[in-house]
């Protein structure tokens, strides 16, 4: 019988199953807030059963609690900077409180995800120098801050009635999803609980990610989020190094895709780049088919070189159609799950 990667994602959107930030709202757990933290995340990871306590409070609240707590000595991602965002200082990414660069009903995704409600974040945990977004990935400081619970009725606005009273909207065709993306989201990890807490719409939760999260992130996005949308970008720490200034990512990357596929349903990126096929698209392509299942695969080429690409030679031109052609060869030999 053959799986759909994407299973669970229609059942929600036909109204079977519940989104997981919904599930998360009602999961009771009995700790209180003022406790250490060490004894909320017990309480956490240990959240599976209910309780019938009337001081109890929901598992989403526990989750954001958590968050909140982390920005006073930011590992939010890989980078781990330590910085206290509350108090001002500002880590890598620069981002201090959420800003929104845009919000609207994309069309552009993948097909499965369109129309998608996309929230664009400012900033971002990476400096890639080809970076299509370098506008706002650069600029954590740019955009606007929008109160969650303006945000969340914005999200409810683009949403179908779901059985609920009719709203009216501000597209002709209602959204399919919230799409988390940026720069990057993980920056606002604790902002995006926070808009949820004020959502009532059984809309599936997307994460567009470059996925270099800490351990300890993925653990409050899990159950919360029902689709990651990955960004597998390197087959190697040394291009990732060079080309996006980051340490360490093939382990990382693969620690946060396994554990991510445990937690929801994925569709995975991964953008061709000039001269890098046998050192990255290769690597990345045979890996997602030997560690990975049930996951669907967008090989993309359109890259085009942006922001300082033109800085780095064998990046420094556009995708040849040769390469794309190859690219997708690697994929269907591979027999992957691709996106159409």
């Amino acid at each position: 019988m053959v799986i759909d990667p994407l299973d669970h994602y229609w059942k929600i959107l036909n109204g079977e199953a519940e989104a997981g930030y919904k599930a998360a709202k009602r999961t009771m757990v009995d700790v209180d807030l003022e406790s250490n933290t060490e004894e909320l995340w017990r309480v956490h990871d240990g959240a599976a059963s209910n309780t019938s306590d009337e001081e109890a409070i929901s598992l989403l609240n526990l989750k954001t609690e958590l968050a909140k707590r982390m920005l006073f000595d930011c590992t939010l991602c890989e980078r781990a900077c330590h910085v206290n965002r509350e108090g001002g200082e500002k880590g890598h990414c620069g981002v201090l409180g959420a800003r929104i660069s845009s919000e609207f009903l994309h069309f552009g995704e993948e097909p499965e995800l369109i129309p998608s409600h996309t929230i664009f974040f400012s900033g971002c945990t990476f400096d890639c120098v080809f970076c299509q977004n370098s506008d706002i990935s650069t600029r954590p400081e740019s955009g606007v801050f929008i109160p969650p619970q303006a945000l969340a009725e914005m999200i409810e606005m683009k949403a179908p009635s779901m059985g609920r009273p009719a709203k009216p909207v501000t597209m002709p065709t209602p959204s399919r999803n919230v799409n988390w993306v940026g720069g990057d989201p993980t920056s606002n990890i604790a902002y995006i609980l926070q808009v949820l807490a004020h959502c009532e719409a059984n809309l599936p939760q997307v994460w567009n990610s470059n996925m270099y999260l800490s351990d300890a992130s993925l653990r409050l996005l899990d159950g919360i989020i029902d689709v990651y949308l990955t960004d597998f970008k390197y087959g190697n720490d040394c291009c990732a190094k060079r080309l996006s200034n980051v340490d360490g990512y093939w382990d990382i990357i693969r620690r946060n895709h396994l554990a991510a596929r445990t937690q929801g349903e994925m569709i995975i990126r991964h953008l061709v780049l000039p001269s890098h096929l046998e050192c990255c698209t290769r690597p990345i392509l045979t890996w997602i088919a030997d560690s990975l299942s049930a996951v669907k695969v967008n090989v993309m080429g359109q890259y085009r070189p942006c922001h300082n690409a033109a800085d780095f030679e064998e990046i420094a031109r556009p995708l040849r159609s040769l390469e794309y052609s190859l690219a997708l060869e690697i994929a269907e030999d591979l027999k992957l799950d691709l996106c159409v």
